[in-house]
């Protein structure tokens, strides 16, 4: 696949409809996802004219990450954002403060033994 190709696949898969999914509606209610996607590629390629070794070559490739960001709500013409939150990111967050707070508070406890 040329590099011109590869482009053309990241673009289309970055699309708005990757981002905001397909509307739900029960009862009156309708309810849209949203994500954050990223996407990235790159490629290369190589011909070596002359030199012991001639030949060509060519590479690329490219990824996308979705990750969901929350819904929209729409009912009785009202519309509101309801927040996906990540529990595990919460929960690894939480830790690291308070593995800071205990490792200054050993700090401090150190500096006081020290002075007495």
């Amino acid at each position: 696949m040329d590099v011109i190709g590869m482009i053309d696949k990241v673009r289309d898969a970055a699309t708005v409809k990757r981002v905001f999914g397909e509307p739900i509606t029960q009862g009156g209610v309708t309810v849209i996802p949203v994500a954050r996607v990223g996407a990235g590629g790159g490629g290369g390629g190589g011909k070596q004219e002359g030199g012991e070794k001639p030949g060509e070559g060519s590479g690329g490739g490219f990824g996308v990450s979705a990750t969901a960001v929350g819904v929209f709500v729409v009912k009785d013409g009202q519309v509101s954002w309801q927040p996906a939150i990540d529990y595990d990111k919460l929960i690894v967050g939480g830790q690291v403060v308070v593995i800071v707070a205990l490792l200054t508070l050993r700090a401090f406890a150190r500096r006081r033994a020290r002075r007495s």
